[in-house]
C-alpha cells in the first residue's frame, strides 16, 4: 500500500509538472487568453477636469511673446491667442450663468493665488478678485466636487471662468500680470 501511494504521487507530480508546461503552451488556454488580455488592457484616462485640454504642451511663452487670453461665451473656451490673433491653445470653460453672467468687454490680468475658499489656482482679471479664471469648484474639505466639475463647457459659475485643474494651474502660474483679457 505504501509502494502504491509513493507511486501515485510520484505519477501525480510527473503528470503535473510535463501537463503544466505543456498546458500553457496550448491555444485557448487560461493563461495564453489571461496573457493575451493583460496586454490590452490600457492606464485608465483622468477626468477631463484632472487633465489639460489639449493633449499638446501649453505655448511656451518666451516664444510666443505678447499673447492675450479671449473667452467665448457661447463656445464655453478659453483661447490663448498669439500677438497676430492665431489660437496656439484651446481651453475648455465654464462661465456664468444667466443669473450670474460672466462680464463681456476688455479686461486685463490682476491679482492672483493658488486658494480660496471655493477653488484652487485662481487669476483675477476684474475687481481684483470678484471675477477670475480658477480651478473646478472644491468644497469646505478642499475636495473637487465632481458633479460641478462634469458641467465644463456649459454656463455653471457665478461669474468666474472655471477650467480644468491643470489649465487654472496653467494661466495662474505662467500669464503675466496686465495680459489682456476678450470676453464675449
Amino acid at each position: 500500500m505504501k509502494k502504491f501511494r509513493i507511486g501515485l504521487i510520484t505519477g501525480l507530480a510527473i503528470f503535473a509538472l510535463f501537463g503544466g508546461v505543456i498546458g500553457t503552451n496550448l491555444p485557448g488556454n487560461q493563461a495564453t487568453a489571461y496573457a493575451k488580455t493583460t496586454k490590452k488592457i490600457k492606464k485608465a484616462k483622468k477626468p477631463r477636469w484632472e487633465r489639460p485640454s489639449e493633449n499638446k504642451p501649453y505655448p511656451n511663452l518666451k516664444v510666443h511673446k505678447h499673447v492675450y487670453l479671449q473667452v467665448s461665451l457661447k463656445k464655453q473656451r478659453v483661447y490663448v491667442m498669439s500677438k497676430h490673433h492665431k489660437v496656439l491653445y484651446t481651453m475648455i470653460c465654464s462661465t456664468g450663468k444667466k443669473s450670474t453672467p460672466t462680464p463681456k468687454g476688455t479686461f486685463h490680468i490682476q491679482n492672483r493665488g493658488k486658494h480660496f475658499v471655493g477653488a484652487n489656482y485662481w487669476t483675477s482679471f476684474k475687481g481684483w478678485g470678484i471675477y477670475m479664471f480658477h480651478s473646478v469648484v472644491i468644497n469646505s474639505q478642499g475636495h473637487y466636487i465632481k458633479s460641478e466639475a462634469k458641467k465644463l463647457g456649459h454656463p455653471a459659475s457665478h461669474g468666474c471662468i472655471r477650467m480644468p485643474i491643470p489649465d487654472a494651474h496653467w494661466i495662474n502660474s505662467h500669464i503675466p500680470a496686465k495680459t489682456k483679457v476678450i470676453i464675449k
